[in-house]
């Protein structure tokens, strides 16, 4: 992969192909996209122009301007019915050279994301980050507020590159008389999308993967429990609560 950075921007290519959808139809579609760390967390896309649609585009007649990328002219993204005002970003110029002649558009406004033939969820997949989920016979014991919530010996432990090992466990170790369903659903380009529960009062801090994705089945249907937001025991052991963006 070539590399560069300017500030805090980090810019890599990628084989992959990708596609982005709006309104039944691909307006973007290349094997030349590149990764742009935009924020530490993941990349975004960013497409040459010569692999865009560009009779979808509709300059707004607005800059988007950003210290590091330089101002994006705003277009409207257009595309049968449907229509995304604000879009997308037109890098014609930019100190940043990687990205010049490069497109970005806004990942929630569209209406799918292909890398290859496969779908993929809420953001593009970070090259660096790794899952791994390992079988474990150690003791986890979740408290909230004191109250024993879930009390395992067979959990699946959850290793993702930046955040802290998350415990999965059998739902017959889990207080599910505690537990009630909030509504809300997040996504996860690794994992899937996961449901969420208030847990003895408390709003969304346990998470299930009913139908993962299948890099990550062996979570299907386990429940997991924010560590930062309660007591995991592991081993007898009280854990300290992790401080991430969750917390």
């Amino acid at each position: 992969m070539d590399a560069t950075k300017r500030g805090r921007v980090r810019v890599e290519r990628t084989a992959k192909r990708v596609r982005t959808y709006l309104g039944g139809r691909a307006v973007a579609d290349t094997t030349s996209a590149l990764l742009v760390w935009e924020v530490p967390y993941y990349p975004a896309y960013y497409f040459p122009l010569a692999d865009v649609d560009e009779s979808a585009l509709k300059p707004a007649g607005t800059v988007g301007h950003s210290p590091s990328r330089g101002d994006g002219l705003v277009h409207t993204v257009t595309a049968g019915a449907k229509e995304a005002p604000g879009a997308a970003l037109v890098y014609r110029d930019s100190p940043l050279e990687e990205i010049r002649g490069h497109v970005r558009f806004e990942w929630d406004a569209m209406d799918a994301w292909f890398e290859e033939d496969e779908e993929v969820f809420f953001h593009p997949r970070d090259p660096y980050t790794r899952v791994d989920i390992l079988p474990s016979s150690r003791h986890v014991r979740v408290e909230v507020d004191g109250v024993t919530v879930a009390d395992s010996r067979s959990p699946h432990i959850l290793f993702e590159t930046g955040l802290p090992a998350r415990y999965y466990l059998p739902k017959p170790d889990v207080r599910l008389d505690l537990l009630e369903p909030t509504g809300t659903v997040t996504h996860c380009p690794y994992k899937g999308s996961a449901e969420y529960w208030s847990v003895n009062g408390k709003e969304d801090l346990a998470w299930s993967y009913r139908t993962p994705l299948p890099e990550s089945e062996r979570i299907a249907g386990l429940v997991a429990f924010y560590d930062e937001k309660l007591d995991i025991y592991l081993d007898g052991e009280l854990q300290e609560r992790p401080k991430t963006k969750f917390a």
